[in-house]
């Protein structure tokens, strides 16, 4: 059924005490194009309830469990049921949450990482083609305007020959980072590890091929990392770094890019993210801003992404609201029969969850293994 009303959200996930969860439906309503009617916020069914009641649902439509939602939104009438789920659950529930929506007929929007495996993430990857739902993962960091720039720049040949990544990753304000690691059943490589991975691809077009890994785990428990350097081989001979750490004692969130080509080079950096420095050879070094004339003449995307006039700040929730933007338009504009265009149908899809998953099992099998480089599988 065509829609020509807003979309329909339910929720899975988001209870008391989550961070993600009201990121997360705040917005989805940004563009006012959704609205949350149908949660599964938590396991505990009170607190479930609770959720539900402050975002002033209907009762008969707040659930004490995700199975239960999404067998009773099934049956509903059509333009009555949800359209699709957000999962924002820990990570090690985010496959089997995902292949039950997608089954029952609905799209998805599921918080990273999508797996906890390749196999997962391969399996996953089939049931959305073959369902022919949309399906977004949430690497909210493609959603800056300032990275839509860099990825039309490198794209567009304005940048040379890419020649070298570099993409860092230190967090280290938590007082107990290991036992946060623990809670989220993933070390750092898969935590933030993923969003550098998707942060590099995502921008110079390039696919890694080869890693060189070393991961620090913990004592007692060899198999969640906190600290990870990676050396790259990419598809065209450039090499690059990651570097992760959740122990960078006082960093807070610095996410921050570099790429060197053979004309110019780019960094940005996600706590000054309307920002993007541009470098070239006997030239003063040159700061780019979001929301300018000059961003939309290169980059379409960029400029459907910014919301406000430069000087008026745009950052992390924003950053969600255009992934969410994009996964709504697509949704409307398929069910309408129309075509999609590539500046709304650009969003981080299945296939990113899966390259997010083969980066972490090479960087894991390199990090135990005595060779220099381990390749990393195409798909």
């Amino acid at each position: 059924m065509p829609v020509q009303r807003k979309l329909k959200m339910g929720m899975i996930g988001g209870g008391p005490g989550s961070f993600i969860g009201p990121v997360h439906y705040k917005a989805a309503i940004f563009d006012s194009k959704v609205e949350l009617v149908a949660g599964a916020f938590s396991r505990d069914e009170e607190k479930s309830k609770k959720t539900g009641r402050q975002l002033h649902l209907n009762p008969r439509r707040i659930y004490h469990n995700y199975a239960n939602m999404l067998e009773t939104e099934r049956i509903l009438p059509a333009g009555e049921r949800i359209d699709f789920v957000t999962i924002a659950t820990p990570n090690d529930t985010h496959f089997f949450i995902a292949k039950e929506a997608l089954k029952a007929g609905f799209h998805v929007m599921c918080e990273k990482p999508m797996t906890m495996n390749v196999d997962e993430a391969r399996e996953l990857q089939m049931i959305v083609n073959t369902t022919g739902k949309t399906f977004a993962l949430m690497h909210n960091y493609t959603g800056y305007p300032m990275v839509k720039l860099a990825r039309d720049m490198a794209r567009q040949g304005k940048l040379g020959s890419i020649r070298k990544i570099i993409v860092q990753y230190p967090q280290g304000r938590h007082k107990h980072p290991f036992e946060r690691l623990r809670r989220r059943n993933s070390g750092s490589i898969v935590d933030i590890g993923t969003h550098a991975e998707n942060l590099a691809e995502y921008i110079t077009g390039l696919r890694i091929t080869h890693i060189c890994a070393d991961l620090q785990t913990l004592d007692n428990d060899p198999k969640l990392d906190y600290d990870g350097n990676c050396l790259l081989k990419f598809e065209n001979g450039a090499r690059g770094i990651i570097h992760v750490s959740k122990i960078a004692t006082g960093q807070e969130n610095d996410l921050a890019i570099w790429v060197y080509g053979s004309k110019k080079s780019i960094e940005w950096h996600q706590e000054q993210p309307n920002y993007l420095k541009v470098y070239e050879p006997d030239n003063p070094v040159q700061t780019w801003k979001r929301g300018n004339d000059y961003v939309a003449k290169i980059s379409p995307a960029a400029e459907r992404a910014s919301r406000l006039p430069g000087g008026h700040p745009e950052a992390f929730l924003e950053a969600f609201a255009n992934i969410y933007h994009n996964f709504c338009d697509t949704i409307i504009h398929k069910s309408l029969g129309k075509g999609v265009e590539a500046v709304i149908n650009d969003f981080p899809k299945v296939s990113d969850g899966l390259r997010g998953m083969l980066f972490v099992d090479t960087a894991l099998k390199s990090a135990d293994s005595e060779e220099k480089w381990t390749k990393m599988p195409e798909s």
